[in-house]
């Protein structure tokens, strides 16, 4: 209820629990029960916020005046859909409760998800329930206010490589040298020989191009850094390296620098705080906001484990190989744990777009038709446009200038 109509529709709300005091209210009111008490305004409740634990429902899709919604409510509703149910359901992950095939990082396969297998995972459908509830609403009740809220876009910059080639060590150097020659890629030999030499810049090194560019345009942008030591699936530079340690430095002189919390401090909360700790200290300021390696959530223990290591927000929320709404809304929400019926002080930022979800795609035209598709659908309800982009795909040498992209997408989208 707070997220609809607090967050995203600016109405202020208050609950009665006693008949007689919701009676005795003279202004705009809602019941949200199986009958209505007189002439309010009434939504029909299904059986979802009045349980215990986690079921698994049969859920039967329905259209709502064009948009896809579930859970039906019967004539004498003055919605013919039970929203706050179905919100609950979408952002709470309730299916991520229920037993499901995970992927090889452990993470929910998004082909799993009930948005895609009923076809409007690129809606954001709490979003838009709540703008139509409203406009029922004002119908009924003219005098109610509202306040407006915004769109905003906010790129996210994911850097858990900074550096291709550059402050990796000398054994790692020798070894990925050898490796490219090994594999007959003489052009990153070349490449990897001229930056050694300073002949030519790093290719993942473009911050400060960015930066530049987010200044220009006044995005207020965002750099996640992983500050972890080598592992399996972390790679990159060390976090005892000066100049690695300048260069975060620097860039959080400039804008918000936060974790990208490394694959193996996933579940190992000490390892986690350690990163933590490290990164507050050379940026001088706490690290509060978290991003996690793969986008890997796992519902509920990640929030938990988040919120022992005392972060305060978390952009985790989507998939790295589909482009959507994880959680059916592209405004922040507060986490909701339903194994411990409450909500969490962690709030969970969802994004709409990873750039690997967009490399399957052939040119750059293809690309943007996509990105003006979510935002179109973000911008018609105020939302957040959050998408990621990691400097080493921007750096990186594809048949699309994934740099090039980006500057358009910055120019188009911000405002």
């Amino acid at each position: 209820m707070r997220h609809l109509f607090t967050r995203v529709l600016g109405i202020d709300v208050t609950f009665a629990t006693k008949v007689e005091d919701f009676i005795k209210h003279t202004g705009p009111k809602i019941t949200y029960t199986k009958q209505p008490l007189q002439n309010e305004f009434f939504v029909r409740s299904t059986d979802l916020l009045f349980e215990q634990g986690v079921n698994d429902f049969d859920i039967t899709m329905g259209d709502w005046e064009g948009i896809p919604c579930f859970f039906t409510t019967g004539e004498r509703s003055n919605l013919p859909y039970d929203i706050f149910a179905a919100s609950f359901y979408l952002i709470s992950r309730y299916e991520e409760y229920l037993p499901h095939l995970k992927d090889l990082h452990g993470r929910f396969p998004p082909g799993e998800s009930f948005a895609s297998k009923n076809g409007f995972l690129h809606l954001p459908v709490i979003d838009i329930w709540a703008f139509k509830l409203k406009q029922s609403l004002v119908n009924r009740f003219p005098q109610i206010i509202a306040s407006d809220r915004f769109y905003t876009f906010k790129p996210i910059i994911d850097v858990t490589t900074s550096h291709c080639y550059s402050n990796r060590g000398l054994f790692r150097g020798l070894g990925g040298l050898l490796l490219d020659l090994g594999t007959f890629k003489f052009k990153r030999v070349g490449q990897r020989i001229l930056v050694w030499f300073n002949a030519r810049k790093d290719p993942y090194d473009n911050f400060y191009p960015l930066i530049d560019l987010h200044k220009k345009y006044g995005v207020k942008a965002m750099f996640f850094f992983q500050f972890a030591s080598y592992s399996t699936y972390d790679k990159n530079v060390s976090p005892n390296n000066n100049n690695f340690r300048y260069l975060i430095k620097s860039v959080a002189d400039y804008g918000v620098v936060s974790l990208a919390a490394s694959y193996s401090s996933f579940n190992n909360n000490e390892l986690l705080k350690t990163e933590k700790k490290r990164l507050s200290e050379v940026i001088n300021r706490p690290v509060k906001y978290s991003r996690l390696r793969y986008n890997r959530v796992d519902i509920p223990a990640t929030y938990r484990n988040l919120i022992e290591t005392e972060f305060t927000d978390d952009y985790t929320m989507g998939y790295t190989h589909a482009i959507g709404f994880r959680a059916g809304t592209c405004s922040p929400f507060y986490f909701y744990d339903i194994a411990l019926e409450t909500q969490q002080p962690i709030k969970v930022h969802p994004f709409a777009v990873h750039d690997y979800a967009l490399t399957t795609l052939n040119t750059e035209e293809e690309i943007m038709q996509k990105m003006d598709h979510m935002y179109r659908q973000i911008k018609q309800v105020n939302g957040n446009f959050i998408a990621i982009f990691s400097n080493e795909l921007l750096g990186g040498d594809h048949k699309v200038d994934w740099m090039d992209l980006y500057n358009k997408v910055i120019q188009k989208y911000h405002v």
